[in-house]
């Protein structure tokens, strides 16, 4: 079931006993149960009827019992199990979910990992309740959920500027909207959220920063390829070469992928590459100056300078000198 499933039904009434939140990203774990939390049990009746644990402190035979009992002067009772990943054992869990209580509605969020759906459990709760798993976003896919989050804040972003936070925050999506947030309240309502606005706000460069670096090299523009990396060799912590060297693989990846695609049209061209239409032009440009053999040569590059920040051949260079004599050999 999806998110906006289960929101809607449950502001339609339509209640499950069980919701089990499980899966590797966080942040629709705690949306999912935060709007339950707020919107289920009447604030009056909530500190009777509505009990909140963690999985490391609470035995979940304690939790069974009391999801048996019945409301106080209300409707339901609501049971959350926040970190319930902590608890060894669900065997009591699926006892309970052959007759469960109908007035309790009990939600588990399950972080990090999933449940074994070859097993039984998965199987009853699917049947009896919601089985929800949340999912990490894969890296292109980030920037244009952000630009949907922004707009559902009555905002807007450039595209520039939703790369600019995706390259630097990475896939979390809970740091992610803790920033958008801030900037949400620190702009007026309605506000273009810019690259500036990133740079002045979030402590990111918009100059210095490895989407510039995959721009600046897609178009040799060497002088501003060996700024940047002047900059990263002197903010070594901000732009670890392990991180560079993976963003630099998946940009030439996709250049490789815009040779070969047989149709070039830009729509066709942004779900092959999986990436914004925005940004097209900025490969046809780099795939004009790095043909498929170079590109390959470039590959080849990574992997030597991989191994050479991890000591192979390199006694002694730093990652700094390492990046500078990695891109003046991938653009010559």
């Amino acid at each position: 079931m999806s998110i906006e499933n289960i929101i809607r039904d449950i502001k339609k009434k339509e209640v499950k006993p069980i919701y089990f939140l499980s899966g590797e990203e966080a942040y629709y774990i705690d949306y999912i149960s935060d709007f339950i939390e707020e919107n289920l049990i009447p604030e009056e009746d909530r500190a009777f009827n509505q009990s909140v644990f963690y999985g490391k402190d609470v035995d979940l035979q304690n939790v069974i019992n009391l999801a048996k009992q019945f409301p106080m002067m209300g409707e339901r009772q609501l049971i959350i199990v926040r970190e319930a990943q902590d608890i060894k054992n669900f065997d009591s869990l699926e006892l309970y979910l052959k007759q469960p209580q109908a007035s309790t509605v009990l939600v588990f969020c399950y972080k990090g990992k999933s449940l074994d759906k070859r097993k039984a459990l998965p199987k009853t709760i699917d049947k009896m309740g919601v089985l929800f798993e949340s999912k990490k976003l894969y890296d292109n896919q980030v920037p244009d959920w952000i630009v949907k989050y922004v707009e559902g804040k009555n905002f807007k972003i450039s595209p520039k500027a939703s790369v600019l936070l995706s390259e630097f925050l990475g896939n979390e999506l809970s740091k992610i909207t803790n920033e958008v947030d801030k900037l949400c309240i620190l702009l007026p309502a309605g506000s273009m959220i810019s690259p500036e606005v990133i740079e002045k706000n979030v402590g990111i460069s918009k100059d210095y920063n490895i989407f510039e670096l995959n721009n600046a090299l897609g178009s040799r523009d060497f002088e501003k390829v060996m700024r940047i990396i002047h900059y990263f060799a002197a903010n070594p912590k901000s732009n670890p070469m392990v991180v560079v060297l993976s963003t630099l693989h998946g940009y030439f990846l996709k250049v490789m992928t815009y040779h070969f695609s047989p149709d070039k049209n830009p729509d066709t061209l942004a779900t092959t590459m999986k990436v914004s239409k925005f940004f097209i032009k900025d490969y046809q440009l780099a795939a004009k100056n790095y043909p498929p053999k170079k590109i390959s040569q470039i590959f080849e590059l990574l992997n030597e300078y991989d191994l050479k920040s991890k000591g192979v051949n390199n006694p002694s260079t730093s990652e700094g000198e390492l990046l500078k004599e990695l891109v003046y050999k991938m653009m010559r």
